[in-house]
């Protein structure tokens, strides 16, 4: 009763990928209690019928074997663990995040002429980045589609490992720097939904949600149209101070994207001077660039860019960063001025490498 306040919006989801979903986890929760409530029932019954008051119950204290039992408590898991394994089989093929949609709902198949909406997803600290490429807009914190359009989500990360989620149009799905990740999905109810990064990824973590808006057709026109009417252009020189660590940032829109720029952070070289991945990959498939290309290590450096540019978010200290550490003491001194240590200098850090 206490839990009927909540809005279990898994239980009642309004895409067609998360209802499918949702079904997965009922059947496979029924399976599942198809043994566990005969087994706490006898448990409870057994306790009762055989307890040492009662003098009535039959008594073999030499007794130890049962074909009948046996193939009873055998059978029954193997069927329930088969019926498992195949429906988990299908489910996973069926609900494959990278494979295309192949219904829009139950008894409703896609449509031939049908274009799927794709929007290019970008988990930024702390706040997501949604470029539509079709339109040439792009916003941030806020994420609208057509009721009945499959979407197609191409998802990468600027930083750290983030996931995308909205609970009620599908599973979610992780960002990685460096990697693209995919998903298909529809929604099919109009309506207002919450999405969120579901995998912590520093301070600004929980503030890092934003709104889903499903609309009809001409509802999602005029959204475009206002986000090119009130929007601004996002240059590179834009996306770099947009990405600089920020939280509780409210919903902008860009009317314009620059040419290539989702392409430019997958490949991690949105910062001018950096080469691209794909262009490293390229040298190494040709066989490597040997001695002569040691002067692209710099430009393939880029974990420490925030830190060079003094916009480095607060975290925990690593090695690699190059930051002194927050406290003098180390974690065991308790504050003890007698066991305080004035941090290394590069000298010492050289040192330590040589050794």
């Amino acid at each position: 009763m206490l839990l009927s306040g909540c809005n279990l919006v898994v239980m009642h989801p309004s895409g067609d990928v998360a209802l499918q979903q949702r079904n997965l986890v009922l059947a496979s929760t029924g399976l599942m209690l198809l043994i566990i409530v005969p087994v706490i029932a006898l448990t409870l019954w057994f306790a009762w019928r055989y307890r040492a008051a009662n003098e009535t119950a039959t008594y073999k204290p030499d007794w130890y074997h049962s074909t009948a039992l046996e193939v009873v408590i055998w059978t029954a898991p193997l069927m329930i663990i088969i019926a498992l394994g195949a429906l988990t089989w299908i489910s996973t093929h069926t609900l494959d995040p990278f494979r295309p949609l192949g219904r829009l709902a139950a008894g409703r198949p896609i449509p031939a002429d049908a274009k799927p909406l794709v929007v290019e997803v970008v988990a930024l600290d702390w706040k997501w980045m949604f470029v539509y490429p079709e339109y040439g807009i792009a916003t941030v914190n806020e994420l609208a589609a057509p009721v009945d359009r499959p979407i197609t989500f191409k998802i990468t990360a600027s930083s750290v490992m983030n996931a995308f989620y909205v609970p009620a149009l599908a599973g979610m799905i992780y960002a990685m720097p460096g990697m693209e990740t995919k998903l298909h999905a529809v929604i099919n109810k109009e309506g207002v939904y919450d999405g969120l990064a579901s995998h912590y990824s520093g301070s600004g973590f929980s503030r890092m949600t934003f709104k889903f808006h499903g609309l009809k057709p001409d509802g999602f026109d005029a959204w475009v149209a206002k986000a090119k009417e009130q929007g601004t252009d996002l240059s590179r020189e834009a996306y770099l101070a947009l990405e600089k660590p920020s939280e509780g940032v409210a919903p902008r829109f860009y009317r314009s994207v620059a040419d290539g720029l989702y392409t430019a952070i997958l490949n991690m070289c949105a910062m001018p001077g950096k080469m691209c991945m794909s262009e490293m990959m390229h040298i190494d498939a040709s066989g490597g660039a040997g001695k002569e290309s040691h002067e692209n290590r710099e430009r393939l450096q880029y974990d420490n860019r925030r830190l060079e540019q003094g916009d480095e978010p607060n975290g925990a200290t690593a090695p690699a960063a190059g930051r002194a550490p927050r406290s003098e003491g180390s974690p065991n001194d308790q504050g003890s001025p007698e066991n305080k240590k004035a941090p290394p200098t590069k000298s010492d850090d050289l040192q330590i490498h040589h050794h």
